[in-house]
């Protein structure tokens, strides 16, 4: 079975190299790869320098870099770690362990069970917190730490799961878009530490956050569009009902009546036709998810 190792970079000049020797050291017959996102600080030719294959992907985001990690790496195991040295290459055994036996398609390694405050501070633990209980509320699921850099996944995975997004975002979109595949996702406790003296974070909290939550309002159209537009199908509706109530008791006295009328009616048709979108885009998934059951029986 063949392992690669995934290592997206910008500017890591000062731990890559770490990186990529700590992983050689506990998979040595491993594939490492380094995937540069136009650094500026020579992280590309430091990681050549450990031993690594440096693959430069020149579009800025992390997920662009993902892309090129997928559409770039052969392999039947895949491992995908951030460069900046804040996980554990021991513990990639861990996380592998699933995978190579077959119990789930992709596991995640769950940092914020034991991290430390200076490893992740109050603000990004609150995001991450935030993110992940909003996604867990709209997906029914029960997930940990969705946007941890530190995941394993098999061929299975990278070949039926598709990524668009070009931001930190990618990590949702991951885990996303695997359950709308109906992949098996693990999640398993790992260690994480604080990035070393004079490295620092490429993470905005509040602009890759909105760009988080963009990420799962998009992906829930797409997948579920009927809960979708049904959830603003009942907020159009509430607020025809609103309008109407205020109108009968006399609070808009003021607005002329065919006025009322023509807001009660746009909103009431606003909903409806709300609803009939959204029965008519899950009819159209259902029938792509037929067509893809139909594709992997006969693949």
């Amino acid at each position: 079975m063949r392992i690669a190792i995934a290592v997206p970079c910008y500017n890591e000049a000062l731990t890559v190299g770490k990186v990529v020797e700590d992983f050689r050291r506990e998979l040595p017959k491993a594939d490492i790869v380094v995937f540069d996102n136009a650094s500026t600080d020579g992280t590309g030719d430091v990681a050549e320098a450990a031993g690594a294959r440096v693959v430069r992907e020149k579009r800025r985001g992390k997920g662009y870099v993902m892309q090129s990690i997928f559409e770039g790496v052969d392999t039947d195991v895949l491992v995908i770690v951030d460069g900046d040295d804040t996980y554990l290459a021991e513990d990639v055994h861990t996380l592998l362990e699933p995978v190579v036996s077959d119990r789930a398609d992709m596991v995640v390694g769950n940092r914020l069970k034991d991290a430390s405050g200076r490893a992740l501070n109050d603000l990004r633990r609150f995001g991450n917190h935030l993110i992940i209980g909003i996604m867990n509320f709209v997906f029914r699921t029960s997930f940990q730490d969705v946007l941890s850099g530190y995941r394993v996944m098999n061929r299975n995975f990278l070949q039926s799961v598709p990524l668009i997004t070009g931001g930190f975002e990618t990590e949702t979109e991951l885990t996303l878009q695997a359950l709308s595949k109906g992949m098996v996702i693990e999640e398993l406790p790992i260690r994480y530490r604080e990035r070393p003296s004079g490295s620092y974070s490429k993470l905005s909290p509040f602009g890759d956050g909105y760009r988080i939550l963009i990420t799962i309002a998009m992906l829930l159209r797409n997948h579920r569009p009927l809960y979708f537009f049904s959830v603003f199908s009942v907020l159009f509706g509430v607020a025809a009902v609103g309008y109407a109530g205020a109108w009968g008791v006399g609070i808009l006295e003021g607005v002329p009546g065919y006025v009322n009328v023509v807001v009660v009616v746009g909103l009431a048709l606003l909903a409806f036709s709300l609803v009939v979108v959204g029965v008519m885009m899950n009819a159209i998934n259902t029938g792509f998810r037929e067509l893809q059951a139909l594709r992997r029986r006969f693949h």
